[in-house]
């Protein structure tokens, strides 16, 4: 089958090759196209460094290289999203299948991902996220992945394209709680490693990430999603790989400011999109909209775009008022 890969980031590369091991014809578009003659002949990608790009796999910055394409794989990051829809949209064949791997939320909109996609593709779109570093997928380290979509049938679809010896793809009909899991625990991931930065310890980050979990279950069920999805790859699942690894850009980032850097030159430092930068705005706008309590998100919100400083952050945090850990606590 032709597949081609829109962006050439870490993660779009890191997919391209496993679509090509797959026996796939794949082409991976790409907006750096100063960097196409390098990576055409180096076979070698600097947004992945050490992963090596199979002869076969080809590389284009034409949006019209989608043509013909079975199966389309959106690896934009979150904030050029629409606009690389829009310029993509008109090569999209009717029966191609639309496949979003971006994770974030939308500024202004609160939009998830597939939202966009959706909407400026006119596609139904699958979901496809999980706890999933690009260093390791393209090394085939084991992997397990979720494909979302409200149709059986093309998630079935999405699972047979990249189901492998060493990545498993898993099915579910709740795109939107994938969706938000995999956009929220970013946030959760930058604040782990602010605690990191800081110096405290694995108690501060177990109960950071529990806290993380539930806030970001709130929100989803809030907004229709299954409670269950968050128990599972996109929720618990990637929030372990995220807060815990140092391939983790949001944690990176978090370390940095935890040590007094300023947000800005921590983004610069981490050399590569923080996802969690971008969230944490949006996210903290969407639990506003919907009245939903995020303490965390509020708090990294306040962090990244209000200069409240790290050890503030975590202080506001442990000094909220009493309360039982869960809303229904059970007692008559």
């Amino acid at each position: 089958m032709k597949v081609s890969v829109v962006g050439s980031g870490a993660w779009g590369t890191a997919l391209a090759i496993r679509l090509h091991q797959n026996g796939h014809d794949v082409t991976m578009w790409t907006f750096e196209k100063d960097l196409i003659e390098e990576m055409e002949t180096t076979r070698r990608n600097p947004r992945l460094p050490g992963a090596v790009l199979p002869e076969g796999l080809k590389i284009s910055g034409d949006y019209a290289c989608v043509r013909g394409s079975g199966l389309v794989v959106i690896a934009s990051p979150s904030f050029p999203m629409r606009s690389v829809c829009r310029g993509v949209a008109p090569y999209i064949d009717a029966d191609a299948v639309v496949v979003s791997v971006t994770k974030g939320i939308e500024d202004g909109t609160c939009k998830r991902m597939s939202e966009i996609v959706a909407e400026e593709t006119g596609k139904k779109v699958v979901v496809l996220c999980g706890p999933s570093h690009a260093e390791e997928v393209s090394q085939d380290i084991p992997t397990g992945l979720l494909a979302a979509c409200e149709d059986q049938a093309l998630a079935e679809f999405v699972q047979d394209a990249f189901m492998s010896e060493h990545l498993r793809v898993y099915t579910s009909a709740d795109p939107m709680g994938a969706e938000l899991g995999a956009a929220l625990k970013n946030v959760i991931a930058l604040c782990a490693g602010v605690c990191d930065g800081l110096g405290y310890g694995d108690n501060t980050k177990a109960m950071l990430m529990t806290r993380g979990l539930t806030e970001m279950a709130r929100l989803g069920v809030a907004m229709g999603a299954s409670k269950d999805t968050f128990a599972g790859l996109t929720g618990v699942g990637d929030l372990i790989v995220t807060c815990t690894s140092m391939h983790s850009r949001n944690r990176r980032a978090g370390i940095l400011i935890g040590q007094g850097k300023d947000v800005q030159t921590a983004m610069k430092e981490v050399g590569a999109v923080v996802e969690g930068y971008y969230a944490a705005k949006s996210a903290w706008a969407l639990a506003q909209k919907m009245g939903v309590d995020m303490p965390i998100t509020e708090a990294a919100y306040k962090v990244l775009y209000e200069s409240l400083s790290a050890s503030d952050m975590t202080r506001q945090l442990l000094n909220r008022g009493k309360k039982a850990e869960t809303e229904d606590a059970g007692w008559l």
